[in-house]
């Protein structure tokens, strides 16, 4: 007797146009084609899960750096006035307080200017 493993080659297929749901024309019906686009738009996922954290962080610099500039500092300065006056804020908050709430960033760059000075001080 020749055996098949149709029911479960069938479930591979059936699961695999499933996951092409909403794609267009024969890459959402035709399991040959449903498969690439699937394994391409898998591939996609995985290595955009990991650029989306650099595209973010390129966007909190960019917001750190056009507020401290209004302040009258470069972001290379600002970031090493914090560092060197220990605050712990990530670019995440700093880019958010940065957008929304103007006086405590300035606050933050004043924090900023007065490390650098003592740190220039010191040395």
């Amino acid at each position: 007797m020749r055996i098949t493993n149709a029911a479960a080659s069938r479930k591979r297929r059936k699961r695999m146009v499933l996951a092409a749901k909403g794609f267009r024309f024969r890459r959402s019906k035709l399991y040959r084609y449903a498969s690439d686009a699937v394994d391409h738009g898998r591939q996609y996922a995985y290595r955009d899960r990991r650029n989306r954290k650099r595209d973010f962080r390129g966007l909190w610099q960019v917001r750190i750096n056009a507020a401290a500039r209004l302040a009258g500092m470069t972001y290379s300065r600002f970031m090493e006035g914090l560092h060197a006056a220990k605050v712990g804020l990530d670019r995440k908050i700093l880019a958010d307080l940065a957008a929304t709430d103007a006086a405590a960033f300035g606050e933050l760059v004043k924090v900023a200017q007065h490390a650098l000075k003592s740190k220039t001080a010191k040395a």
